[in-house]
């Protein structure tokens, strides 16, 4: 007999313990099986009639730090490494996790439960976070796996209809494990090794890992390229035209988008006040096919921001399918669902009228959307097959389920059909091109509102225009010509959106035809980890945003200088492992034999970060000190005019405000001005949150100087503090020095 933890209750019934990854999974599940539940007074699991149904909160369980495999291993000496555990231990990972960790494990045991239910995500991550639970538990009990890609009522009652034997996520699991374990062995090993051999170069931990390091090596290789950036100037010759009756267009000059400027000169001096003749009038039809369904989504949000919206809306909304997946494409089982889908959807009236074309076709087109082999464990991202009350989303979710949902039902439009017209026109001998696109029938464009007879514009001939009617052969006046100078711009710093598509796409140049071909379906990291791992780039210092865009730190250049061409920056190397790790997954490669790998190449790691010791990084002078003249100096902490051999004068700015690193550019501005004409990006509140503010420097009555936020909100009296100034001030205490 039985007593369910939180209930007084025996019941001599045998029970299936269902394992959920959140509460929120684990409560929609109890509300599409059948019988009556109640929650435990805790809210750590629900009992039923004939199950019990608990949740893991996420990641319960992880590996353990390396002082668990022996106390020694506490500090860290670069003789103990590389640290290779023949087995790896498992601990909870905070006091909180233990909580729950003991409740699963109680219920894993209950000699009423003769069954568990795998509910975890459906995906290499669910896989590990219930394979440790059930580890650890050290329970041998039948396991099946419940397989969702969506969370309504229906999609939940036929999963636990084909539930899964557990024994069939063997190489899923032997997957998850592997990943799990490279992570630690190159991640710790590397991170203990360069923080090590680089303690007089950095202040704090030098963080590496297998796949946050080539994502900032992408970051900091742009950075460089933006940086080396050298502008030229280039001319552009751009006239306008009237035919008679006023019928007005322009063109430029087609002798090269880049022209000197004694040419661009030439020819509006050549060409000005001459007449023109049409020389060249073309009109093509063009069409443009839908875009492809969504695999992970961007709405100018943080990837952060966005993958949580995404999964709120697959949690508690029921609104879109899981959101977490590489494929754009759907399988044929669901061709079925299609149409009832987007009739559930139009009953939203903003998809009304798109919807009801999709409907009412007789025959869907498919070919581009339906493929099996393009889908491995979960599908591209669409609506759910429920009624949704728009107005009960959050704007964030709001804005991600109106791209998932406007994708769908274009995806099944016709195509949009444009009239391409091409015109050259001929002055002195110098022609000028002129190009002009319509919207004749908007086809899958109509679901974003698009209307026959728009334009629109594309960087082609100085952009698409609405022409009038023109004929070849029609001579015209020259209005006007003049020349344009303009410069060379540098390569764009990435956007989280475009940084997630290069990790996506890494390896993709590679020259090698057989690696390149392999990697195809890889790249760097997941489409479950990817975001994450932007996160840990930003929180350990090693990027900044700024706007959208991001750039790398100092600290990050530096760190991906020392390393050179090693491995551990490659996107092939990351690529190939997760290539691997898909392969283990299919059986067509092993566990042992990764893992060998993966020694082999940490124990390699080690010994090449070794050579970094006595490196020195070279330090900024910021010029003479506000105070008593002399250099102030870059260290490891600060800015400061003192060093071990001449103490000056004590001034000091430190580097670290509100968890961002105060460049040099900065600094020596505040030297020289004491404030900052535009905010500073990249400082981080105590939320996480990111904000931009002006600084300045200044000295209090006790002679300290201190670098102090220049903001309205920060001088606001104690008690009327602002949101911006708690979560700013709030977790840092401003560092100063007393000047001599």
């Amino acid at each position: 007999m039985a007593w369910f933890y939180g209930f007084g209750i025996v019941n001599q019934m045998p029970k299936t313990l269902v394992v959920a990854e959140k509460p929120s999974v684990g409560r929609d599940i109890a509300a599409a099986l059948p019988g009556t539940f109640k929650e435990a007074k805790d809210k750590s699991h629900i009992v039923g009639d004939e199950y019990v149904i608990s949740w893991a909160v996420g990641h319960l369980v992880g590996l353990a730090d390396p002082d668990a495999y022996d106390e020694k291993l506490k500090k860290w000496r670069f003789n103990d490494l590389p640290i290779l555990p023949s087995r790896f231990k498992l601990v909870p990972n905070d006091d909180k996790a233990k909580k729950q960790l003991n409740v699963v494990h109680k219920l894993m045991k209950d000699d009423e439960i003769d069954l568990i239910v795998n509910a975890c995500d459906a995906g290499r991550e669910g896989e590990l976070i219930f394979a440790y639970l059930y580890e650890t538990s050290g329970v041998k009990k039948p396991v099946k796996r419940l397989w969702l890609n969506s969370m309504t009522k229906k999609a939940i009652q036929e999963a636990f209809g084909h539930l899964r034997e557990g024994k069939e996520m063997r190489l899923l699991e032997e997957a998850a494990r592997s990943r799990s374990e490279a992570d630690w062995l190159v991640g710790m090993n590397a991170t203990r090794a360069a923080s090590i051999r680089l303690r007089f170069a950095f202040d704090g931990a030098v963080s590496l890992g297998r796949v946050q390091t080539p994502t900032l090596a992408l970051v900091v290789r742009r950075e460089l390229e933006i940086r080396a950036f050298v502008p030229e100037p280039y001319w552009l010759v751009e006239a306008k035209f009237a035919a008679t009756g006023e019928r007005l267009y322009s063109g430029r000059y087609m002798g090269g988008k880049r022209i000197p400027e004694d040419d661009a000169k030439k020819v509006v001096s050549e060409a000005t006040g001459q007449p023109g003749e049409i020389t060249k009038l073309e009109k093509k039809e063009e069409k443009e096919q839908p875009e492809l369904l969504y695999d992970n989504v961007l709405f100018g949000f943080s990837a952060r921001r966005t993958l949580a919206a995404a999964q709120r809306l697959y949690e508690e909304h029921k609104a879109i399918t899981y959101p977490r997946t590489s494929s754009r494409f759907l399988t044929s089982d669901m061709i079925p669902e299609i149409q009832p889908t987007a009739n559930m959807v139009g009953r939203n009236s903003k998809y009304e009228k798109a919807a009801a074309y999709v409907t009412r076709l007789d025959k869907l087109p498919l070919g581009r959307i339906v493929n099996d082999a393009r889908v491995e464990d979960h599908h591209a991202i669409i609506p759910t097959k429920t009624e949704h009350d728009l107005s009960k989303m959050g704007p964030d979710e709001a804005r991600i389920y109106d791209l998932v949902a406007k994708r769908f039902l274009a995806a099944f439009h016709p195509e949009a059909v444009f009239e391409r017209t091409r015109i050259e026109t001929t002055v002195a001998t110098h022609v000028f091109r002129t190009s002009g696109r319509v919207l004749l029938v908007p086809g899958w464009k109509s679901v974003y509102g698009e209307e026959a007879n728009g334009t629109q514009r594309e960087d082609d001939s100085g952009g698409d225009q609405l022409l009038p009617s023109l004929e070849q052969g029609e001579t015209v006046e020259t209005r006007s010509v003049e020349s344009l100078r303009k410069e060379t711009q540098p390569p764009r710093r990435f956007t989280e959106s475009s940084l997630l598509g290069a990790m996506e796409t890494a390896g993709k140049d590679i020259q090698d035809a057989e690696l390149r071909e392999a990697m195809k379906d890889s790249g760097i990291g997941t489409p479950a980890t990817r975001a994450s791992i932007i996160e840990r780039l930003l929180q350990v210092g090693y990027i900044e945003r700024e706007g959208r865009a991001l750039h790398a730190t100092d600290k990050g250049v530096q760190v991906i200088s020392l390393l050179g061409e090693h491995p551990l920056t490659s996107a092939e190397l990351t690529g190939d492992w997760e290539r691997r790790l898909a392969l283990i997954e299919h059986g067509e490669d092993s566990r042992p034999a990764f893992m060998d790998d993966i020694v082999k190449f940490t124990t390699d790691t080690v010994a090449e970060l070794d050579k970094l010791k006595g490196v020195k990084i070279e330090r900024a002078n910021l010029g003479p000190c506000p105070i008593c003249g002399r250099d102030v100096i870059e260290n490891r902490k600060g800015y400061s005019c003192w060093s071990k051999d001449d103490p000056g004068c004590g001034f000091v700015i430190w580097k670290k405000k509100a968890n961002k690193i105060l460049p040099p550019a900065v600094v020596k501005e505040l030297m020289a001005t004491y404030k900052t004409e535009k905010p500073v990006t990249g400082f981080r509140g105590r939320s996480g949150r990111m904000f931009s503010a002006k600084l300045k420097l200044e000295q209090g009555e006790d002679g300290k100087w201190r670098v102090e936020f220049d903001e309205e909100w920060a001088r606001q009296p104690a008690n009327q503090t602002t949101e911006e100034a708690s979560e700013a001030v709030g977790d840092e205490t401003s560092e100063a020095v007393t000047s001599a």
